[in-house]
């Protein structure tokens, strides 16, 4: 599978210059631009080193307090698709630079011909400058991987929240690099909650305007409220990796895993599953419905795409035996009916008053003072007992109780198939209500029988 496009944009906005009298030249960049970031001039600033070594170390900053160690090599993770073991993006985590080291952030002010090793004369000041610099380096290192997959960023809500001013090195790095911006997948992070939402969301178009992809990272464990979802319509979301890794062992994670896969469905996003390590988990993303993933499962740490291999092979999902279960259908007590209840003293005279209030009762259940069921009388068979050849005279003023049935009870867990079992235990009350009691036999509802027929013909039609 490969990530869609978006329409062709234009590309990210440059340095501004006077202009000089005379023709509009026929790019959008001076003769001077075109010959400084001429492809021979990017080749040769970009080259790896004469030694075997998958990035140049010299275009590292040195760490503060250790010159002579250079920091740790660039990260690259592809992005598989599942169901084709292609790679068909890859992330790129790169050391934040120091304040004066190298890179698109100090060419966009500093000297341009400045050796490869000076450091800049101006970078951009500000709390985000560290996550834009780290940003900018990843696309630096793909560029001397020679990358030719989309790429994928991660970079800081609040350097996104803090306007085009400060992506401005991001910008200069995709120009130099011959990199178009709709290539790019920008993965927000951090906390979105503590930037304000306008200014995010803001920010966010204006990027999409110009042609990046949108994406969140850490969803299921980063403090990002789920509305600014349907509001940014991000093309990517990226699950936790935490939540990846405790998921297939903790049912509660697996369903908020599932979940966030249907949000993400709703408001037309792929999801991304980071941090796969091992088959469990990728049969667990299988079954939440992910399609992208990453992790040390599907490549090992040190794959680089200067190595040409853009195909993985993704273990095939381990099938369980599953021994066969008939299906019993829902519990009672998801299609419970309040029950009609009255004290086990009352009189038949009492009964027939609360029958003819409400045509709708079939059943009368009599309860003892902890509202456990002691009867159960059935509409018709009592009317009939109250209608016939002196009836009222002979029961009217006596206990209710001697027209009674005893109740059928059943647990609110039944389930259909098994409350039908239940009903159909006495031919003569086949259609009387079923009482439905909770842990300590009190009653909750009455469920009946019609309801339980409708849902067991469910069951046989979705079989």
């Amino acid at each position: 599978m490969s990530l869609p496009s978006s329409p062709a944009a234009p590309l990210a906005a440059t340095p501004q210059r006077v202009p000089v009298p005379g023709p509009v030249p026929a790019t959008p960049f001076s003769g001077e631009h075109v010959q400084e970031h001429s492809p021979a001039s990017i080749a040769r600033r970009y080259a790896p080193a004469a030694a075997a070594q998958p990035y140049d170390q010299r275009a590292y900053a040195p760490v503060p307090g250790f010159p002579d160690r250079p920091p740790s090599a660039p990260l690259f993770l592809p992005v598989v698709d599942l169901d084709t073991g292609g790679a068909v993006a890859v992330e790129v985590i790169a050391e934040g630079a120091s304040p004066g080291a190298p890179g698109a952030a100090g060419t966009a002010t500093g000297p341009a011909n400045a050796p490869a090793n000076a450091p800049a004369t101006g970078t951009v000041n500000g709390p985000a400058t560290g996550t834009v610099n780290a940003t900018v380096n990843g696309v630096l290192a793909a560029a001397r991987e020679e990358a030719l997959l989309p790429l994928v960023l991660p970079i800081s809500a609040a350097a996104v929240a803090g306007g085009s001013a400060g992506l401005a090195p991001l910008h200069e790095a995709i120009r130099m690099c011959n990199r178009r911006p709709r290539e790019v997948i920008l993965v927000i992070e951090g906390e979105p909650a503590l930037v304000e939402r306008s200014a995010l969301l803001s920010a966010i178009d204006g990027l999409r305007a110009v042609g990046y992809l949108i994406a969140f990272g850490g969803l299921g464990a980063a403090a990002l409220p789920l509305d600014l979802l349907a509001d940014a319509s991000p093309y990517v979301i990226a699950l936790s990796a935490d939540l990846v890794a405790r998921g297939p062992r903790d049912h509660r994670r697996g369903a908020l895993a599932e979940s966030l896969v249907r949000l993400a469905r709703g408001v037309g996003a792929h999801v991304l599953a980071p941090g796969v390590r091992d088959e469990t988990q990728l049969t667990a993303v299988r079954g939440w419905g992910i399609r992208l993933a990453q992790g040390p499962l599907l490549a090992p740490s040190d794959w680089r795409p200067s190595h040409g291999y853009n195909r993985v092979h993704v273990p095939l999902p381990v099938t369980e035996a599953v021994t066969p279960t008939a299906t019993l259908g829902p519990r009672v007590q998801e299609i419970l009916l309040p029950a009609v209840t009255l004290p086990a003293e009352s009189t038949a005279e009492e009964v027939v008053a609360v029958l003819s209030a409400e045509p709708s009762i079939t059943s009368v259940i009599l309860v003892d003072e902890y509202q456990r069921p002691q009867g159960s009388i059935d509409r018709s068979r009592f009317l009939l007992f109250m209608a016939g050849a002196y009836g009222h005279a002979l029961h009217a003023r006596k206990p209710a109780g001697r027209l009674a049935d005893p109740a059928k009870i059943v647990a609110k867990t039944t389930p259909v198939i098994a409350a039908m079992q239940v009903a159909g235990r006495d031919n003569a009350r086949v259609y009387d209500d079923l009482v439905v009691v909770d842990e300590v036999g009190r009653c909750m509802g009455v469920v009946r029988v019609g309801d339980l027929l409708r849902h067991a013909a469910d069951l046989r039609a979705a079989r």
